[in-house]
């Protein structure tokens, strides 16, 4: 199929595939005699394989690690999970990060009155890059 049948079949747009093959995260694609790119059923898989890895967040490096001990029969699955629970610990790390952003701004817009005067501790946090004034007055 064409780099269009492709890309629709698997769901990875048709820069990201070419993009894919410059990296070697997939083998170069066949090309016909006029020169377009021609994929076979097996690399649409591996698109879709990179294109469900991509969805979880995982690295272009961690992906092509997946990719290789998805291709290898003789694989152990300790290599697979080891890699699935890095990226899970690195997850819960941007969730407790997130969270911590999530609560400061919470607790700045709660202490902000929103009305027609211009005193914000909102502004005044990021004015002092996160030292908080000792006393916002409304």
């Amino acid at each position: 199929m064409n780099i269009g049948q492709a890309s629709a079949t698997s769901g990875v747009s048709a820069k990201m595939l070419r993009y894919y093959e410059s990296i070697d995260l997939i083998p170069r694609a066949g090309r016909t005699e006029a020169g377009y790119r021609v994929y076979s059923a097996k690399d649409v898989n591996t698109l879709r394989f990179i294109r469900r890895a991509r969805d979880l967040g995982l690295s272009i490096g961690r992906i092509k690690l997946l990719v290789g001990l998805w291709q290898d029969r003789e694989r152990l699955s300790a290599d697979v999970k080891r890699v699935a629970t890095e990226h899970v610990a690195e997850l819960d790390s941007k969730i407790l990060e997130l969270t911590a952003m999530r609560d400061t701004l919470q607790v700045l817009a709660d202490a902000c009155l929103g009305d027609h005067r211009p005193d914000c501790p909102i502004l005044h946090d990021l004015e002092g890059g996160g030292r908080a004034p000792t006393q916002w007055a409304p």
